[in-house]
């Protein structure tokens, strides 16, 4: 894959005014089989209900190359990138008068969904569940888009918030005031990997002190898995991983010990003499019909596999159902760490700050927009757990 040549720089108005129509920089998907292409695009002013986020940070995700690699069906083009962090600079009209919204000059975390506050689902707490998310359309939609090429064709965003871009305009909902004392890189981890990791271990598995955790595939939202089972005071932490040196990243950020992953007979009987016997949790952070299966195989009768990883969008996964319903094991799926941004990434981001999760530990490198394709490059080889592109 080449990256695409960049289009003529857009002759408009300066960076810092954002009252008429501005120009960013942004990496663009451009459809199944196009590719990526960095480009000059122009920015509407935020509207009604909106900010504008100048970018710090950006994580690159293993969810942006299922994208590339046309893993699921996505519309086009669309700007990249669903994990990030920025500084507001404008606000559109009527924001700011609510205690919580956010203020020019605040740092923020972006949220790749945006619950609306209105649907069941949200009046039930789940706001990661929200039946209409704003931005949910990866803001296709006439009355959505906000960005376009320099020739005028409208571009989508990613989950709302299309956060390759040196800046963005977003639903206010989605983007979530932070503490700047935590580094704009490690904050916007919290964008997705650590939300979603963490809080698989915290909030959708519900891991209590004293617990055994299995953690298969070491990425990431693996890594950030770790570091939730640690917080919640797992007595054992066991990461699986098909490289060595993801092993021992994970025994960093919180694993008790690590096993070397080769084929699933071994890997298994590996993972029960660690456990001496059955982990009380599984968690699947891949998104393979072998590792979803393995972990269903591995947890204790009555215990709990909890799967994270994304697949392909046409997998599917066998389970023993008479073995299974004789288990009494649950299956549960976690979906943004079954998150509710607005107030889980505050608190997280306390976390970090107070020492309690070593972000810092799984960013393998800070790269520039310009090194996007090799950060993918990296991704396909497992090289590194996260890749975050740092704006100027």
């Amino acid at each position: 894959m080449t990256l695409a040549r960049t289009r003529k720089a857009l002759d408009t108005q300066p960076s810092d005014d954002y009252t008429a129509p501005f120009s960013a920089r942004a990496v663009i998907w451009n459809g199944p089989g196009n590719g990526l292409s960095i480009e000059d695009v122009v920015l509407d002013p935020p509207g009604p209900g909106e900010v504008a986020v100048r970018m710090l940070a950006s994580g690159v995700c293993h969810s942006d190359l299922h994208i590339l690699d046309d893993d699921w069906d996505m519309p086009s083009p669309l700007v990249m990138g669903h994990e990030g962090s920025g500084v507001v600079v404008a606000l559109g009209p009527g924001v700011g008068q609510h205690p919580e919204d956010p203020r020019v000059g605040d740092h923020v975390v972006l949220a790749w969904t945006a619950p609306c506050g209105r649907c069941t689902r949200c009046a039930d707490g789940d706001g990661h569940l929200c039946a209409a998310p704003i931005g949910g359309d990866h803001r296709t939609a006439k009355d959505q888009v906000r960005i376009r090429r320099t020739d005028g064709t409208p571009l989508g965003i990613h989950c709302g918030i299309g956060t390759m871009s040196t800046h963005q305009v977003v639903a206010t909902q989605a983007a979530v005031r932070t503490d700047p004392r935590l580094p704009a890189v490690q904050a916007s981890l919290v964008g997705c990997a650590i939300t979603t990791g963490v809080g698989a271990a915290l909030w959708t598995a519900g891991i209590q002190p004293g617990d055994e955790v299995v953690v298969i595939g070491l990425g990431g939202v693996g890594l950030s898995a770790v570091m939730g089972a640690a917080l919640a005071g797992a007595s054992r932490v066991i990461g699986v991983d098909r490289e060595q040196a993801k092993l021992d990243l994970a025994l960093q950020v919180g694993a008790t010990c690590g096993v070397l992953a080769t084929d699933d007979a071994q890997t298994e009987a590996a993972i029960q003499r660690k456990c001496e016997g059955r982990p009380d949790h599984v968690i699947e952070a891949i998104g393979l019909t072998s590792t979803i299966e393995l972990a269903t195989r591995l947890v204790r009768p009555g215990g709990t596999t909890t799967l994270v990883g994304l697949p392909r969008a046409d997998a599917t996964a066998a389970l023993d159902m008479y073995k299974f319903v004789f288990s009494g094991s649950r299956i549960v799926a976690s979906n943004y760490g079954s998150a509710v941004p607005c107030t889980a990434f505050p608190r997280l981001v306390r976390h970090a700050i107070d020492g309690h999760l070593p972000i810092d530990a799984i960013i393998s490198h800070e790269i520039a927009l310009e090194d996007v394709e090799a950060a993918f490059d990296a991704m396909r080889r497992r090289e590194g757990a996260r890749q975050v592109i740092v704006f100027d």
